[in-house]
């Protein structure tokens, strides 16, 4: 069995006036159900706080948010984009659409 790709998204909480709000987790969240929904168990999201210790390692330059794909930067900064991140899936050829 194949095992299921690794998609890790990097964030942080984001202080505001009405305190702190933890917006990219709940951003991850939502990108788990989405993919998991798409692919079942070939995918595995996983969301980690910059400062948590398993934190994988952030490049240089890396801005938030930060999306690996099995261990591979994939997007840096902007927005966490669920059709970018479907297509790389189906392109690995490793999960089927």
């Amino acid at each position: 069995m194949t095992p299921p790709v690794a998609v890790q998204i990097v964030g942080a909480p984001v202080a505001c006036a009405e305190g702190v709000k933890d917006t990219w987790r709940e951003v991850a969240a939502l990108t788990g159900d989405q993919l998991r929904r798409r692919f079942g168990e070939a995918v595995r999201v996983e969301y980690f706080d910059l400062f948590d210790p398993a934190c994988p390692p952030v490049p240089p330059g890396s801005q938030l948010p930060l999306v690996f794909i099995n261990g591979e930067v994939f997007s840096s900064g902007g927005k966490i984009s669920v059709p970018a991140i479907r297509k790389r899936l189906e392109s690995l050829a490793l999960i089927h659409a």
